[in-house]
């Protein structure tokens, strides 16, 4: 995705594999592993390759330092990556011997040669064929969906009129995820089995349609339920709220309405109060702003880890169970 930016290295609180990191800004450093890669992403709130890309990493705990592009800096992507040539799009990936790759779909299938016990394509043979056709499609189709309803997760829209070319694919998303699932037989949620790099890419998609209120049928809305609830996806969207500019080119003008995906716990900034806590949930250093969650105050290190867990207090599992102790 091509779009203005400043590059902001950041590293994000950790979820419930990544508790001991000292770090609590910005994706996650995992000190345990020998290998680490430099992922490069845009907002999150607008920059839907970068969602698919952060999640290769974020579901399959793969070790990663992240680095976001602003994209409300008239400088460009392609300027604010110089760094990181010939890549001038996020997300891009640079692996620890340098190489650059900035295609999504080549970092998919590179990350998952590394890490072949990691389960990013399923085992079964049929199943990671039907997995690499959905992604295929997925990296090459859907111009019309992707035109003209650009990703912004941070709002829902309703009464949203659409084209024939986006009413046809939304026919065939309904077509080709519901042959996969018949395919594969997967017994939870996902569209080959186990979650995949196939589901992945077809995040945005599902935020796609929740957004706009895309009317698809019972089983296509049931799979954007599972993405709407998945821990890590609400992750990103509670950063969303967190850090990056309100977009105007982002924003039409159908009226809004409630976020479809799960209620999240009531919760805003505050600026005085008593925690119950002295260290922050995510780096243990020392409480310096406030949150009010359902009446009872919290405290966290910095704006960032406070306001993501405002935005969605139930997705952080380092924040529920101090929350629930």
């Amino acid at each position: 995705m091509l779009a203005f930016g400043r590059l902001e290295r950041s590293i994000t609180s950790p979820d419930e594999h990544r508790q001991n990191s000292a770090f609590c800004d910005g994706l996650h450093l995992c000190l345990f592993y020998a290998m680490t890669y430099d992922l490069y992403l845009g907002d999150r709130a607008y920059s839907s390759w970068s969602l698919r890309g952060w999640l290769l990493f974020e579901k399959f705990d793969l070790p990663v330092r992240s680095h976001f592009v602003d994209f409300s800096d008239p400088a460009g992507v392609a300027a604010q990556m110089a760094d990181v040539a010939p890549a001038r799009t996020v997300p891009t990936l640079r692996l620890d011997d340098g190489t650059v790759l900035s295609e999504s779909l080549a970092i998919a299938e590179e990350v998952a040669s590394r890490h072949p016990d990691a389960g990013l394509w399923p085992s079964n043979p049929s199943a990671r064929g039907i997995a690499r056709n959905l992604t295929s499609e997925m990296h090459s189709g859907f111009g019309a969906l992707r035109e003209e309803c650009p990703m912004n997760i941070r709002v829902a829209y309703k009464d949203v009129s659409i084209s024939e070319g986006v009413s046809e694919d939304l026919r065939r998303l309904e077509d080709i995820w519901q042959r996969a699932r018949v395919a594969c037989n997967p017994s939870g949620p996902w569209l080959t089995g186990d979650y995949s790099i196939a589901d992945a890419f077809y995040a945005p998609v599902a935020a796609r349609i929740a957004g706009y209120g895309l009317a698809v049928n019972q089983d296509a809305r049931a799979y954007v339920a599972a993405h709407l609830a998945d821990p890590a996806f609400r992750r990103w969207r509670a950063m969303s709220f967190a850090k990056g500019a309100e977009l105007e080119w982002y924003k039409r003008d159908y009226a809004q309405t409630e976020w479809p995906g799960p209620a999240p716990i009531p919760a805003k900034a505050i600026e005085d109060g008593s925690p119950e806590n002295q260290a922050c949930p995510y780096s243990g250093k020392e409480v310096t702003h406030l949150g009010l969650f359902d009446g009872r105050t919290f405290g966290f290190c910095n704006a960032f880890c406070r306001d993501k867990t405002v935005a969605d207090a139930a997705c952080w599992p380092a924040f529920m169970a101090l929350y629930d102790s």
